[in-house]
């Protein structure tokens, strides 16, 4: 297969109500625990690394294994830089041969947001990779300081997107990065408005914690692409610690199969919640 477009994968993901699921890496073995989930579900994926986290994962490392692992796969998987927030890392990430960026410009005012989104499309656009923007703040962090969510104000929207044509925008409606304090409270409403206005795809940050349930309500709003990063970590995390737990004298490389094993099972699990076999 193809390295694929995140566009084209949101595009099918809209002919069918299903969401695209993009999932966060940091090392060989998280990329290879979600490309073998992929291939098993027989699902298009998207790989992704968020700026914050290079300073774990250094780029030239770990991009031209993303890149290398989504080339390689059985399914089309694109590859994502999650949370841009500089111009010259976006551009790093399109050199690499990332197929979609995202610019971050939520925590700046409104004109300052649609013109370093502007600046991102022109960009994005000499390598026909695409652009995801976000309005409003999602709360918890993302590799930083805790941010207060702000929900997304639907009017924004209209016209940001007129004057900055991102094609796909993450939005805030009660979700968060990390773990949830309790239990996500959606507001579903506001979604359901976002929609009404616009035919872009919209993007849900701070999957880990939201309910199956909840997943298939916002696609069915609209949703059409949907973040996993600290379940992803937690998950790798978890199997290492159980393996760890079972054997005296741990092995690198039955270690390395653990980690595999941890994120293949996470990334297998949300895959069967985003295809939205229970379409209403």
């Amino acid at each position: 297969m193809a390295l694929a477009l995140m566009t084209d994968l949101l595009r099918e993901a809209e002919q069918h109500n299903e969401a695209v699921g993009a999932f966060n890496v940091a090392n060989m073995e998280m990329i290879i625990g979600a490309i073998k989930a992929a291939e098993t579900a027989n699902t298009p994926i998207i790989l992704q690394i968020a700026q914050a986290r290079l300073i774990y994962s250094p780029f030239h490392l770990i991009a031209p294994m993303m890149v290398s692992a989504a080339r390689a796969a059985k399914v089309p998987v694109a590859v994502h830089l999650d949370h841009g927030q500089t111009l010259d890392v976006i551009k790093n990430a399109l050199d690499y041969g990332f197929t979609s960026v995202m610019i971050d410009g939520s925590a700046l005012p409104l004109e300052q947001n649609i013109a370093i989104t502007n600046e991102t499309l022109a960009a994005a656009k000499k390598y026909g990779a695409g652009v995801e923007a976000e309005l409003g703040t999602i709360g918890g962090s993302e590799g930083g300081a805790e941010k207060k969510a702000i929900t997304t104000d639907p009017e924004t929207v209209r016209v940001f997107l007129s004057r900055a044509p991102a094609d796909a925008l993450a939005v805030a409606i009660g979700n968060a990065h990390g773990h949830y304090r309790g239990t996500p409270q959606l507001d579903f409403e506001v979604l359901k408005t976002i929609r009404a206005l616009t035919p872009v795809p919209l993007v849900l940050h701070g999957g880990t914690g939201i309910s199956d349930e909840d997943f298939r309500r916002c696609i069915n709003c609209g949703i059409r692409k949907v973040n996993i990063a600290t379940a992803n970590f937690d998950a790798a995390a978890d199997s290492i610690r159980a393996y760890c737990a079972q054997h005296g004298t741990p092995m690198f490389f039955d270690i390395h199969e653990a980690a595999v094993q941890g994120v293949y099972e996470n990334v297998l699990r949300h895959i069967a919640v985003f295809n939205n076999e229970e379409k209403g």
